[in-house]
């Protein structure tokens, strides 16, 4: 496997907002489910010298540069290769019930995207994988463009990508397969879409769409949220960070729904539903990263943040 320094690594995003937002208080119990190379962890046990930290990832690569990362606070730290859906399991593992705070942290990683064995990047030339865990069944981004009919690439590039050119690209895909390599697949995409804008790549919407369908992101995001407000203990705090609009609209939705005590529609009188809210929202508005920190890393552009407090009588 490509060695990549670790300076080179993820940059977290919206470090001090994170540490803020989750209230990060000396005793707690915290979880970074998507933990990747450590760089929020390291700022969370670094704000609290008491905390203990739970962290998962399933890609074993950023997982072991974690492991090295956090090593001076091995006492305070278990690192699982687990996906967040297994959180209730993973907490079990080591003996917590609830949690004072929850991070995840959405979509791929730097690490990821240097390595061009991954197939993350279409800066890169590599294999079409995409795999979160490179281990994992199920298909890889090659399979999907080589395999699925015009109309379902086309679905796909719309649903997950919101590529408004997608049928075009699915049609220049299905003529020219097979495609096997990244660079094919971006030239491929850059000979049928034009250029926006200077620095978009017209591949950028279609690699996002093949790695949310690969890796089932959104599925995986919809069983995870309801886990999470499971495991909070009164008080404790659930962090998101989302990099794109499918994310932030599916995190917004279930935020404001557990916010509400009824559920039932407009025009009956009488709750019939029983539903209890569940969290307070913290900000009724997404939190996003300051300019600076958006000209330093360009990666927290799309960065927004959305946080939720449990009820303590829920």
């Amino acid at each position: 496997m490509t060695q990549v320094p670790p300076r080179a690594l993820h940059q977290p995003v919206m470090v001090k907002e994170v540490i803020e937002a989750l209230r990060v208080r000396p005793g707690g119990r915290y979880v970074d489910v998507t933990v990747g190379t450590g760089g929020h962890a390291l700022a969370l046990l670094n704000a609290e010298e008491e905390i203990h930290l739970l962290g998962l990832d399933v890609d074993p690569g950023a997982l072991a540069i974690a492991r090295d990362r956090l090593a001076p606070y091995a006492d305070r730290v278990t690192l699982l290769r687990a996906s967040y859906t297994t959180l209730p399991a993973q907490l079990a593992r080591v003996g917590w019930e609830k949690v004072d705070g929850i991070l995840i942290d959405l979509g791929v990683s730097s690490y990821q995207l240097a390595l061009p064995e991954r197939g993350f990047s279409f800066r890169h030339e590599g294999p079409l994988d995409m795999r979160f865990d490179p281990s994992a069944g199920g298909p890889t981004a090659a399979q999907l463009v080589n395999t699925l009919t015009e109309e379902a690439l086309a679905e796909l590039f719309w649903k997950y990508g919101e590529e408004r050119h997608a049928r075009r690209i699915a049609r220049a895909i299905v003529r020219a397969r097979p495609l096997n390599t990244t660079k094919e697949l971006a030239d491929l995409v850059a000979q049928v879409v034009p250029f926006e804008r200077p620095g978009f790549h017209p591949a950028t919407r279609v690699f996002q769409a093949l790695r949310i369908a690969v890796n089932r992101e959104l599925e995986n995001l919809e069983r995870f949220l309801p886990l999470a407000l499971e495991a909070l203990a009164p008080g404790g705090r659930f962090a998101v960070l989302s990099f794109h609009s499918l994310e932030d609209r599916l995190v917004k939705r279930f935020f404001q729904q557990e916010s509400r005590d009824c559920l039932c529609p407009p025009q009956v009188p009488v709750c019939r539903c029983g539903h209890k809210a569940r969290v307070r929202i913290v900000k009724p508005f997404p939190m996003f990263p300051s300019k600076v920190e958006k000209e330093r890393n360009p990666r927290a552009r799309s960065a927004r943040l959305r946080v939720v407090e449990r009820l303590a009588d829920a």
